[in-house]
């Protein structure tokens, strides 16, 4: 357990670090907010980036719309703003806006509502086809040299081609960061269920756990990395602590996987609705780091703050590979997930392992849940929403690996982030579903999962 604690320690002084050295976003004001929700035909449009400017033109700060659409930007106070949707962002499926910019007046205490109808491009069909600028048939358009209208559509084309290019490539890069965070999630899902073979139905609540943590300690005044740092802690007690005092006693009784599982959903249903309870039904943002505005690198457009999240996913997961195969608590890991009664009977500790195994599990689920509450903001279904896609990662992986589990993140992420660029919105977890039965079909293992001999 010292040990533990000292690569605990390690990791968590490298998140602390590396977090101190983020630039700090824009602090809300006094509690005025724009917000609002992007929809085309009553679904959501994720992805969207939207962005909010003072009367003067100062950029007070940038948004992307998040899965079921919503999207907040805090602004310093009461005044007159200029709200502008990057119509460039829009996924392929939706049309166009019929408005891109709406100014508006915020008084004070005041969480205005902007609304932004998706649909015909502005000018509706005032506005030129997509065949307009090319010659009609049989000769050149009115007006124009020979050969300009072709050379105009050429260009356009030009455009077009070179705009659908670098959406993409902003859909893969949010991709891996989404897949980044969600590997976070889903190691301690696919771990804890190697290891005692549970599968936990209240890990989205263990996720929702730290955002939730980080949440109530900076609204007390806590500085959000210090806020970080102590919900990460405090998720790591949180699991070491359900183990010792909930889990290790039904194993020990034993009790059935069917009845722990059924157990783990009323887990759920008991923390989700204490979260609802303490932090109501809204959505809470953090005070720093929620939003922040984009830096280009070449045709690329990312917040200082993604790259550092995945940046720290990336270390963390690293850190998480190397002490399974080289340190010796990782090793009794793999041996315990492999087979439990061989394990012991060559002398690990297989109840200290499995504890172990829950105490850094819901740290990093913890810990996620964070990097989630910083992009999407908080709720008390949070968990919920993102439970099935781990799900769906760590099957996907290989149910009850380390790797597969990083693997299948992967894999769900850029698939739900890339796939927007063609399927509409709402089919775009639908899609990730079909994928998943796709491939076990193939392989049922999973992607890196292990051949097991039924009979």
């Amino acid at each position: 357990m010292q040990k533990l604690a000292r690569c605990l320690g390690a990791l968590l002084a490298v998140l602390a670090a590396v977090l101190l050295a983020a630039p700090t976003a824009a602090a809300q004001g006094s509690g005025e907010t724009i917000h609002g929700t992007l929809t085309y035909q009553d679904a959501p449009v994720a992805g969207v980036t939207i962005t909010v400017s003072s009367a003067d033109g100062d950029e007070i700060g940038t948004a992307q719309t998040a899965a079921d659409g919503t999207w907040e930007v805090p602004v310093p106070g009461p005044g007159d703003y200029t709200v502008v949707l990057d119509a460039a962002t829009l996924p392929s499926t939706a049309p166009g806006v019929a408005r891109d910019t709406i100014e508006t007046t915020v008084n004070p205490q005041q969480r205005k509502v902007v609304l932004f109808r998706v649909g015909a491009p502005e000018g509706g069909g005032d506005q030129p086809s997509p065949s307009a600028t090319s010659p009609s048939e049989g000769g050149e358009e009115e007006g124009q040299a020979p050969g300009e209208g072709s050379a105009e559509a050429e260009a356009g084309e030009d455009i077009t081609a070179t705009a659908g290019n670098n959406q993409l490539l902003q859909l893969f890069v949010s991709g891996i960061r989404f897949g980044l965070i969600l590997g976070l999630a889903g190691l301690g899902l696919s771990l804890v269920f190697g290891t005692t073979g549970l599968t936990n139905f209240a890990h989205g609540e263990l996720i929702v756990f730290g955002a939730v943590a980080a949440l109530l300690m900076n609204q007390a005044g806590v500085p959000i990395l210090l806020a970080a740092l102590l919900a990460t802690l405090l998720s790591a007690v949180f699991g070491w602590g359900q183990d010792r005092g909930f889990w290790r006693p039904l194993r020990k009784k034993p009790t059935g996987l069917i009845a722990l599982m059924i157990i783990s959903i009323g887990v759920s249903l008991f923390l989700r609705y204490l979260t609802q309870f303490i932090i109501g039904g809204g959505r809470e943002t953090y005070d720093q780091y929620t939003y922040q505005s984009p830096v280009s690198i070449g045709p690329l457009s990312i917040t200082p703050r993604d790259l550092i999240i995945m940046g720290i996913c990336v270390v963390l997961l690293a850190a998480v590979a190397l002490a399974l195969t080289r340190t010796r608590i990782g090793k009794a890991t793999r041996a315990v997930a492999d087979n439990p009664a061989l394990a012991a009977a060559s002398g690990i500790n297989v109840d200290r392992v499995i504890t172990v195994v829950w105490t850094v599990g819901t740290a990093l689920a913890g810990l996620s849940g964070i990097f989630f509450g910083m992009i999407q903001g908080v709720d008390y279904l949070m968990g919920m929403r993102i439970l099935l896609l781990v799900f769906a990662a760590t099957v996907l992986g290989g149910l009850g690996t380390a790797w597969g589990a990083m693997v299948g993140a992967l894999v769900v992420g850029v698939f739900i982030e890339v796939s927007a660029y063609v399927v509409p919105s709402e089919l775009k977890t639908a899609g990730v579903l079909v994928v998943l039965i796709l491939i076990l079909l193939v392989r049922p293992q999973g992607i890196l999962g292990r051949r097991e001999r039924v009979g």
